[in-house]
Parts: structure tokens; sequence; C-alpha cells
């Protein structure tokens, strides 16, 4: 499995932690290596085909760089599972599958959530700019609120930048009344900024940890769009297992999604237990 996990990213622990149960329980070894950098990424690949290992799993937030790397596995007969990111070239690039959620349907639910909530302006944390993640979420977030909507750039690993950046647009416009963030240490430095900037906007995000939890229970964020990803390190390696021992493909073509699916204060403590042990 090669993702292009960050290290400031625990989003992509409770993928590793999917995957890795998923080959305990089949008998198979789960490699994981991962790389925020797309070269970085395909040479990863590179080595691990030129290592020939019997099945890939690859997220593919930059899907064009990847191309030459994933379709030389393919090429080698080396079976490959696309997931979280890449779903649109998946297919086109040679692999069986795509496991992930599409970041435009979760996008338009979390905004759509927003709008019901009686918001009227928007902003959108991205801290993934120039990937199809980033772009696809606050695009579809866009066409569910229905509003005004701007977007900021911040950057994941600088938390007081993320701080300063939110808190600069809070206060450029204090007719924004809603901010969505595409990462839950991302919202949880949101909540700072919206106090520090004296702001009444609500907040939304997207994926978890323990921190958001909290921060759900206290009113401070009125939801987390839970993209599942557990699931998504879990069934890539069941897909390729699959193809291995009985030639098995699922989805018929189409991306197997792991969402939209919400946590809010309905259900934040049903799933706290797990977010603690890493399934969620």
């Amino acid at each position: 499995m090669v993702t292009d996990s960050s290290p400031a990213d625990a989003f992509w622990s409770v993928v590793k932690n999917g995957a890795l149960a998923a080959g305990k329980q089949l008998g198979i070894r789960v490699d994981y290596y991962s790389a925020d950098d797309p070269g970085a990424q395909a040479r990863l690949i590179d080595n691990a085909v030129a290592q020939g290992i019997g099945g890939l799993a690859v997220s593919m937030p930059y899907p064009e760089p990847l191309r030459p790397s994933i379709q030389r596995a393919v090429a080698a007969g080396i079976p490959v599972v696309t997931m979280t990111q890449g779903a649109a070239d998946s297919a086109r690039f040679g692999a069986i599958g795509h496991v992930g959620v599409s970041e435009r349907l979760d996008g338009q639910a979390a905004g759509k959530r927003l709008h019901d909530a009686g918001k009227t302006k928007l902003l959108c944390v991205d801290h993934m700019p120039g990937q199809i993640s980033g772009d696809e979420f606050c695009g579809g977030a866009a066409q569910g609120f229905g509003n005004p909507m701007t977007t900021v750039v911040v950057d994941i690993n600088n938390p007081t930048e993320v701080v300063s950046r939110v808190k600069g647009a809070l206060q450029a416009d204090p007719s924004i009344d809603a901010v969505l963030t595409l990462n839950a240490q991302i919202a949880a430095r949101t909540v700072d900024a919206v106090q520090e900037a004296h702001s009444v906007a609500a907040i939304g995000a997207m994926t978890v940890n323990t921190e958001l939890l909290d921060d759900i229970r206290a009113g401070k964020v009125l939801f987390t769009a839970d993209s599942q990803q557990y699931e998504q390190g879990y069934l890539a390696v069941v897909m390729l297992q699959l193809y291995k021992t009985n030639l098995n493909t699922v989805g018929g073509g189409q991306p197997i999604e792991t969402g939209p699916s919400f946590i809010d204060k309905s259900n934040v403590d049903a799933v706290a237990s797990l977010v603690a042990q890493g399934t969620r």
C-alpha cells in the first residue's frame, strides 16, 4: 500500500490500521509506505513493482504523475486497487477497482447541512491546494450550500498559520457565518480561530479524531463528514485478495463508496471508543 500521507495527517494512520487488520485476518503480508510528494510516491510504487509484489493499493491525489508507475505495475501482471483519491482515473490506469469516498458528494452533503442550519455565507478551508480531493470537496460544498462561498488555503503542517489565516478571513468578512474544513486537525485549529476572531460562525468538518469529538459534544463543531477510512484500507486489501485467489472484482467498474457518513451530537458517543482505538 502506497499512500500520499503527510507527517501531520492522522487520517492515514486509520487507513493503515484497516489495511493491516485485513492482512492479519487474511494471512497476507501488508507493507505500508507513504510520501506526500507525487514524485516520491511514484518511486515507492516503482520499488514495490521491482520487488515483485502480489498486489498494489495506491491513493492518487495527483493521478497523472503516478500514471506511468501504476501502468508499469499493471503491465507486470500486478493487480492494482486505487483508494481514497483518484476514482475518475482508476479504470483508465488499469486498476481493477477503487474504494473511497466521493469528495464532491461529501462536500454537497456537508454544504447542504450548513444551508439547512440557516447559514448564508461559507468559508471552505483547503489544506490540499492543487489536489483533486480539495477542489472536489470545496466545489461540492458550494453546490450543496447554494449560497456564497469563499476559500482559504492553509498548511496542515503549520497549526499557527491555520489559525492566523482562518481568523484573518473571518475578520476580513464578518458576514461569514459557516466554516467547513477538510480535516479534523484543521477543524480544531478553526475552533481556535473562530474564538479569537469573536465570530459566531458554525463549523463543519471532514474526518475525525478524539479532539474533534470533544468539540462536537461541546457544540463548538456541528458535525464532521466521516469518510470511514478504516474501510478504505481494509477493503482495498480484501479486493486484492479476492482477485488474486478467485479473479473477483467488485463495483462493476464504479467506485466502492465509504460515505457520505456524518458524526454529530446524535451519534458522537457511539463512535468515540472506536475513534480512540484507531478504527474510525
